[in-house]
């Protein structure tokens, strides 16, 4: 029996390994060529010590209180030289990729669809076998290198991988760089390169009730969260909020409809801030949270869109006089 680690370095980059059963986090790390903290592999200097975000497992009995004390361990630190897990985990590493010696992975792939969705918004699906080895936490973004150049555009997956397949819902800027090429040259079977995966801002294991803010493309993120969501299940109720400025730009209704349909406990509004839309909803994301969504406080906060929406956003709870448990949020610029 194998688990998967998700190591999350401080600098954002996400590399994913295989450790065995009753084989240690840091042992299985060196097997696979990334050189996590680490000194004298017997619990005694916390030179490994780490955070554990999601998953099972067993911090072992070998260590000394100096090295992780009892608070920490409550806390969900962890010494890697003796952590066994127990179920596929996600591991905070307080280093930079490069000091532990591994790098952003890179994978081939080819478009196996394209298409504008909106006048907005772009829909691109790639696919290549290197694609069978990717895996990212739901809501984190890749670099995808734009065809012709040297440069790269960030852009969160909207969609888990499945037989070397993944998705992104692209916001379409008019005179962009990468939109140019998809709206204008792209067809199936040209190449891309994914660069990554990267990004703190991921589904981590739901404890309490989740209210999930979209701002336009932002919704990417959270169609990932939802269909690993649909899978897993969850006991807890889930609600999402999508905003966006015109009427056109409101996409993927009938995937959150699906969704909807398949998670009990999820329900989801949407809303168009232009006072001249003529959908039901109107006005910004802000102005659609109620009180049972935001649960007293007991409730992780979960928003993607653009830096208005974030500042918004935040000003708004702490006029609620309410501190979430967790909130956690990516903000995201267009660039040309």
């Amino acid at each position: 029996m194998t688990y998967q680690i998700a190591l999350n370095f401080e600098d954002g980059v996400t590399r994913f390994i295989e450790t065995n059963l009753g084989e240690t986090v840091a042992d299985a790390a060196y097997r696979q060529g990334i050189n996590i903290p680490l000194d004298c592999r017997d619990g005694a200097c916390g030179a490994c010590k780490c955070f554990a975000e999601a998953g099972r497992y067993d911090l072992g009995e070998e260590y000394i209180e100096d090295a992780l004390s009892e608070d920490e361990a409550e806390q969900g630190y962890v010494l890697t030289c003796q952590m066994r897990a127990e179920s596929d985990c996600v591991v905070r590493v307080p280093a930079s990729s490069q000091v532990c010696k591994t790098e952003q992975a890179s994978y081939e792939a080819a478009i196996s669809d394209v298409r504008q969705l909106s006048e907005s918004t772009i829909s691109l699906s790639v696919k290549g076998d290197s694609l069978t080895q990717l895996a990212f936490l739901p809501g984190q973004y890749v670099n995808l290198k734009v065809p012709g150049s040297d440069q790269t555009r960030a852009y969160s997956f909207s969609s888990m991988p499945r037989d070397g397949e993944v998705s992104f819902l692209i916001r379409n800027v008019p005179g962009g760089l990468m939109s140019s090429f998809l709206t204008g040259l792209a067809k199936s079977g040209d190449s891309l390169t994914l660069v990554g995966p990267l990004g703190s801002f991921y589904l981590r294991d739901i404890r309490r009730p989740l209210l999930l803010l979209a701002g336009g493309t932002g919704l990417a993120p959270f169609t990932a969260m939802l269909e690993k969501i649909a899978e897993q299940g969850s006991e807890h109720p889930l609600h999402l909020i999508y905003g966006v400025t015109l009427d056109h730009d409101l996409v993927e209704l009938d995937k959150l409809e699906a969704f909807a349909a398949r998670i009990p406990n999820f329900s989801y509004s949407a809303c168009v801030a232009s006072p001249d839309s003529s959908y039901p909803q109107k006005g910004y994301v802000t102005q659609h949270i109620e009180p049972k969504h935001l649960n007293d406080g007991e409730v992780d906060i979960y928003l993607c869109g653009p830096p208005p929406m974030v500042e918004a956003v935040s000003q708004f709870i702490r006029e609620q006089g309410l501190q979430p448990a967790n909130f956690y949020y990516e903000k995201f610029a267009a660039s040309a």
